[in-house]
């Protein structure tokens, strides 16, 4: 299998009729940066979203990321996991910056971190994405006003970036909840297997030096 890319733009733009407005899909390994008035979703099952806003210029994003699953069986490799995670996350603030976020106006919601990969018997992965986002958005003092994580169904994530609204919505069908164990299953054996990106290293050296280096 190829080397899953780092996290990149998410590309699929559609209008939704359910709620009438232009929208974007995120995949895994995405994330979306906007200031303007749109529906931001996704699905979610191991995997774990993060919305963040500035609750004042109204500019706003999503990512969708997955911790890689050789960590969970090597306590070795949990640096690994711990530079993916964090760049991920400083991905999605980067661009906020950019966008024209203040760190101290920014809120979070975050959403996923479901025990729905039957294959993790002895440490959910679920539950390794759930800690982990909380330690990090702790870790930049970033507010978290609301989460649903853990449990053991997979949910779509609707998210308005200019309100700050979500909707959430459990996936309770057999087919559906097969259907993302099965590709999250995938990409976490893709991670598991992916080298560190000289990019990764970089931004990861960055954060060492300066905990702040997204700070505008």
């Amino acid at each position: 299998m190829n080397a899953v890319p780092m996290e990149s733009t998410a590309t699929l733009h559609y209008f939704d009729r359910e709620f009438a407005t232009p929208a974007v899909k995120l995949l895994p390994g995405e994330y979306y940066v906007t200031s303007k008035d749109m529906l931001l979703t996704t699905v979610l099952g191991s995997c774990v979203a993060a919305c963040v806003r500035d609750g004042v210029t109204g500019v706003g994003g999503m990512n969708h990321f997955m911790l890689p699953e050789e960590t969970l069986h090597n306590p070795q490799s949990a640096t690994v996991a711990m530079r993916y995670g964090a760049y991920a996350m400083a991905m999605l603030m980067q661009k906020l910056f950019k966008a024209g976020a203040r760190r101290e106006h920014l809120e979070a919601k975050v959403f996923g971190g479901g025990a729905v990969m039957s294959s993790m018997t002895t440490i959910n992965i679920g539950d390794h994405n759930a800690d982990f986002v909380l330690r990090y958005l702790q870790a930049e003092q970033i507010r978290v006003v609301a989460q649903d994580l853990r449990g053991n169904l997979p949910r779509r994530i609707n998210y308005f970036p200019a309100t700050g609204r979500v909707t959430l919505r459990k996936l309770r069908r057999q087919e559906d909840s097969l259907l993302v164990r099965n590709e999250e299953q995938a990409l976490a054996q893709a991670l598991s297997r992916q080298p560190i990106d000289k990019q990764l290293l970089l931004l990861d050296s960055e954060l060492a030096v300066n905990h702040r280096t997204w700070t505008p």
